[in-house]
C-alpha cells in the first residue's frame, strides 16, 4: 500500500547512532561508538528506494515499467569499447597523475575550442572520477565553512548534499515554472548576500530539460562574476538537445576578465552512453584546477586509466553513435510529451535537452484512492508503481514537491505502455474523488 508518511519523511535528515539514544557515554561508564555528524547530512534517497521496490517487483513476476533511469539505454558504442581493449593490451592499467592522462586532457582542450570556443591550457583541466565528483571537487576547493550557495530549484538531486558535505550552505531558489524553471538574474538577486560565494547552473537540465540562451547567461553570469562569486557550470547533457536549439557553454559567454570566476563541469556519461565508465572533467582557473588536484590526490588519485583511454576515443572519434542517439531520444520526447499533456489535469515543461519531462501532478494530491492517503508526490509514486506497475521519480528528490519527472532513456513500446498504465491509474482517482 501506498505510504501514510507526512510529506517529505522520507526525505528527512536521519542521523545514525550505533548504541544508545544520545551522548557520549554508555550506562557502563564506556564512551559510546557514533558514527560521522558529517555524513549524518546525507538523507535517504527516495529514488533509490522506488528504484529498489521496481526491483522487488519484477523479481517477482511483475513487468514494472521503469520512467527513472538517468542514463542512456544505448549500449557505449563499439569504436569505444574498442580503444579501451587496446588500453589493457598495451598496459595502460597503472597509477597517472591524478589530473588525469596527457592524451585526453589534449583531447578535452580541443573540445572546447571545437565546439565551444574556448581556450584552456592542459593545466586548467583536470579529470575525475564522474562529472559528479568535479562538482564535490571544486565546491571543496572554493567553498570554506559557512559559505552559500545558490541552487536553482528543481535541482538535481546531489547538489545541496555535495555542498553540505564541502561546509557550505545551499540556498534554494525557485524559479517561474512558466519559463521552464530557467534561473533569472532577478531571482538570484532575491537570495544574494554577503556569504555568497558560488552558483551553481545546469544547463541543459536534469530534471526540466531547460537550455539556457545566450542573454540568460549573459546576463547572469557578468553580474555574478563582477562579484566575485563562483559560478559552476554543469553541461553533461550538452550534446543532448532539440529542435535547433543550441547548447551554450556558461564560460564562453562570460568577460574575459571574469574567466577566473567560472569553472565548467562536463564528462562523457549522458552524451556517449559511458554512465558505468565513470569519467568526468573541469575546466577553469588554474588555481581552482589546482586545489582540485590536491583533494583527488588525497581522496580518489586518479580516474580510471582505461576508462581514460577510451574517452579519448569518445572525445577525438566519429560523433554518429552520438547523433543518432539523440534522435531517438527526440522521437520519445515528442511521442512522450504528447501523451502526457493529453492526460486531463496534467501540465509538463517542455523539454528542449537531457532525455527527462517535468510534470507538475498538484491536481492528484491530497485525494483518497482505494482507502490510501495521496498527499504528497511521493505517495503517488508509490501508488503509480503499485497500480500501474510504472516506476517514476517524484519531485521531492529534486527540491520541489507536488511534481514527477520521467525519463524516456527506454524503448518506444515501454513508453506507450507505461504511459497508459498511468492513465487508468490516474483516471481511477478521479473517478473515486466523484
Amino acid at each position: 500500500m501506498v505510504s501514510k508518511s507526512k510529506p517529505n519523511e522520507a526525505e528527512k535528515e536521519q542521523p545514525v547512532t550505533v548504541n544508545g539514544n544520545g551522548g557520549d557515554l554508555g550506562v557502563d561508564g564506556k564512551k559510546k561508538f557514533r558514527l560521522s555528524s558529517t555524513t549524518s547530512i546525507l538523507r535517504k534517497s527516495v529514488t533509490l528506494e522506488i528504484a529498489a521496490k521496481a526491483k522487488q517487483m519484477n523479481a517477482r513476476g511483475l513487468n514494472v515499467i521503469s520512467f527513472s533511469a538517468g542514463e542512456p539505454d544505448f549500449d557505449t558504442p563499439k569504436a569505444i569499447k574498442e580503444a579501451a581493449k587496446r588500453a589493457i593490451d598495451a598496459g595502460h592499467t597503472k597509477y597517472t597523475d591524478s589530473s588525469g592522462i596527457a592524451e585526453l586532457k589534449c583531447a578535452i582542450r580541443q573540445k572546447f575550442m571545437r565546439e565551444n570556443n574556448l581556450h584552456y591550457d592542459e593545466g586548467n583541466i583536470i579529470v575525475t572520477s564522474g562529472a559528479k565528483y568535479s562538482i564535490f571537487a571544486v565546491l571543496s576547493a572554493v567553498i570554506s565553512l559557512g559559505d552559500e550557495v545558490i541552487v536553482p530549484v528543481p535541482y538535481w538531486v546531489s547538489y545541496p548534499s555535495l555542498i553540505k558535505l564541502a561546509g557550505g550552505v545551499p540556498v534554494n531558489v525557485y524559479p517561474d515554472e512558466n519559463r521552464g524553471f530557467r534561473l533569472t538574474l532577478e531571482d538570484i538577486k532575491k537570495v544574494l548576500t554577503d556569504k555568497t560565494k558560488a552558483v551553481i547552473i545546469n544547463s541543459p537540465n536534469n530534471p526540466t530539460g531547460a537550455v539556457y540562451t545566450l542573454k540568460d547567461l549573459e546576463e547572469i553570469v557578468n553580474y555574478l562574476a563582477e562579484r566575485n562569486i563562483i559560478v559552476i557550470s554543469d553541461e553533461i547533457y550538452e550534446k543532448i538537445t532539440y529542435d535547433s536549439v543550441q547548447h551554450i557553454s556558461l564560460a564562453s559567454v562570460v568577460k574575459e576578465k571574469f574567466k577566473k570566476n567560472v569553472v565548467v563541469v562536463n564528462g562523457v556519461s549522458k552524451a556517449y552512453a559511458m554512465t558505468g565508465w565513470r569519467i568526468g572533467y573541469a575546466a577553469g582557473p588554474r588555481d581552482i584546477i589546482e586545489r582540485m588536484k590536491f583533494f583527488c590526490d588525497h581522496t580518489t588519485s586518479n580516474a580510471n586509466s582505461i576508462a581514460m583511454y577510451a574517452a579519448v576515443e569518445a572525445l577525438n572519434g566519429s560523433q554518429n553513435d552520438v547523433e543518432m542517439m539523440v534522435k531517438r531520444f527526440n522521437r520519445r520526447r515528442q511521442f512522450m510529451f504528447d501523451e502526457l499533456t493529453n492526460v486531463p489535469n496534467l501540465k509538463c515543461c517542455y523539454p528542449e535537452g537531457a532525455f527527462y519531462i517535468f510534470a507538475n501532478f498538484k491536481h492528484f494530491l491530497n485525494s483518497t484512492i482505494h482507502d490510501t492517503q495521496i498527499e504528497t508526490t511521493v505517495d503517488l509514486a508509490n501508488y503509480l508503481l503499485d497500480e500501474a506497475h510504472v516506476a517514476v521519480v517524484p519531485g521531492e528528490s529534486f527540491g520541489l514537491p507536488g511534481y514527477i519527472r520521467f525519463s524516456y532513456a527506454t524503448s518506444m513500446d515501454n513508453i506507450a505502455e507505461g504511459i497508459d498504465n498511468l492513465k487508468y491509474a490516474l483516471s481511477e482517482m478521479e473517478l473515486n474523488e466523484k
